[in-house]
């Protein structure tokens, strides 16, 4: 059904869909920060950071699912460039470690950002207001943002590497 991409390179409609979420999940995060810093929006802070959460875990599992199971893995997507034998060797080991670099990030990132949504839920309650939490809360929540923003980068890293260079 979805096994082209959209953007225009050799690669699957859910790569180009994730890395699309990738670009806009850093804006919509740097915004759900300022509701709560700027604005003291603590209930659209939570609706946004519950929404974000739901959608990319959505979008990553629907990503793993064709990727690893309808495509048979990166690597058959990376053959669809109609390379020679030694040179598909040599781009796929050329971009492996961009990849394993990036799962550092994106295996961590949803353990991280789960623990802060959970624990934010159990002890901020159904009212979300300052309180005996934050200081946890604030950094489990600045530590969830920069391992969402860096499996961003190196996400949008790997694709280049793999399907547009």
């Amino acid at each position: 059904m979805f096994r082209t991409g959209f953007l225009g390179y050799p690669t699957t409609f859910m790569l180009d869909f994730v890395v699309c979420a990738l670009a806009l999940v850093v804006p919509l995060l740097l915004y759900s920060l300022w509701l709560v810093k700027a604005r003291r929006q603590y209930r659209s802070h939570k609706r946004l950071q519950i929404t974000l959460g739901i959608i990319l875990l959505a979008a990553v599992s629907a990503f793993e699912v064709d990727v690893q199971m309808v495509h048979g893995g990166w690597e058959n997507i990376v053959a669809r460039q109609g390379l020679e034998d030694a040179a598909l060797t040599a781009k796929l080991n050329s971009v492996r470690p961009w990849l394993l670099v990036h799962l550092v990030f994106a295996v961590t990132t949803p353990f991280l950002w789960a623990t802060t949504i959970v624990l934010a839920l159990k002890r901020f309650g159904a009212n979300p207001v300052p309180g005996p939490h934050s200081r946890l809360h604030s950094l489990l929540g600045w530590a969830s943002t920069l391992d969402i923003t860096l499996t961003s980068i190196t996400g949008l890293a790997f694709y280049y590497v793999a399907f547009v260079q």
